[in-house]
């Protein structure tokens, strides 16, 4: 039986990486839900298209056992984190992040997912895969300069252009 995934897409979100989750998870059977990481429902792609996702992250806490997974779907991930850090959402986003990697659970993502992984120190001792640009940033992992990454639980892309080499790892675990 497939597993659950709780798709997260952060405001605005890498529509080619989201989108490339999501085709993968419909075309297989395997159910999904995307939660925004933001206040609304409404988030926007990096390229402007406007998005409507199933809810917000803030209905995602406490949910972890509803689903096997989690996909962090990454955008202009650090500089709005950076920007809104305070905000409630990005600290339902890392409560949510940790939760799920403390229960176990499959964890996915690309480019700066694997920065949010790296803060909540749920990936500490990990090899991850990371944007080149953000492994200077990496404290408790361990960055490497591989395309994709699969140590245990963590499934990790590089950027979106590397998703593509990830996904026969994902259906592997999810199918």
């Amino acid at each position: 039986m497939a597993k659950k995934v709780a798709v997260l897409a952060v405001d605005p979100v890498n529509g080619l990486g989201l989108f490339q989750y999501l085709e993968t998870f419909f075309e297989n059977g395997i159910e999904y839900k995307t939660y925004a990481v933001a206040d609304n429902k409404e988030i926007k792609s990096n390229s402007g298209v406007t998005l409507i996702v199933d809810d917000v992250i803030a209905n995602l806490k406490g949910k972890e056992d509803q689903f096997d997974a989690l996909a962090f779907a990454c955008g202009d991930a650090i500089p709005t984190f950076g920007e809104n850090a305070g905000k409630q959402y990005n600290q339902d986003m890392l409560a949510v992040i940790k939760a799920f990697a403390d229960k176990g659970k499959i964890m996915i993502g690309h480019c700066a997912a694997a920065m949010m992984f790296d803060a909540t120190g749920v990936a500490e001792g990990r090899k991850i895969a990371v944007h080149p640009l953000a492994k200077p940033a990496i404290q408790k992992a361990i960055a490497t300069d591989e395309k994709i990454e699969v140590d245990g639980n963590f499934y990790t892309a590089q950027t979106e252009f590397a998703i593509w080499m990830l996904i026969p790892e994902l259906l592997k675990v999810l199918k």
